[in-house]
């Protein structure tokens, strides 16, 4: 008997701080969405207001859309003060929180930043778009659970 895969979901966190980076950030990740074959439909997406507020709103997707992974996009500018690094340590630590809880691919596409332009070259400048990169490793995690379990779609 053969199981049928029902068509992957994909839950989509924009942090609106540093907007200008971020929103390159989520274009590049429809972008490579829609090249591998995940319909609008497919995706549900979701902006915060910033990098902190990312995880929660993960979990949320997950528990309340039922997606299959979630893809977060977010950027933080180092300032003159220690706030980048606990913004940086809570948003990361929270989400590999969320990840191992709801053993769900979490990808991590929160630029983490010493200024704008760096920020700017992973996002679709020279240094590529880190956004697609991170839609392509959940996209990749769900074809790895789905090839151990014989299962596609979350239950």
């Amino acid at each position: 008997m053969s199981v049928r895969q029902k068509p992957i979901k994909i839950g989509l966190v924009v942090c609106r701080f540093n907007e200008l980076v971020t929103r390159r950030l989520a274009e590049g990740a429809q972008a490579l969405l829609k090249r591998r074959g995940i319909k609008h439909e497919q995706i549900v997406e979701v902006e915060v207001p910033g990098a902190f507020e990312a995880p929660l709103a993960a979990q949320w997707l997950v528990d309340t859309h039922k997606v299959d992974g979630v893809v977060v996009l977010g950027a933080v500018v180092r300032g003159s003060t220690s706030h980048y690094d606990y913004v940086c340590s809570t948003a990361s630590s929270g989400l590999m929180t969320v990840q191992l809880n709801r053993s769900l691919p979490i990808g991590f596409g929160i630029l983490t930043c010493d200024t704008m332009e760096q920020a700017l070259d992973r996002a679709g400048g020279k240094a590529g778009n880190k956004g697609a990169e991170t839609a392509e490793t959940v996209l990749e995690m769900i074809e790895i659970r789905n090839g151990l379990t014989g299962v596609g779609g979350n239950e």
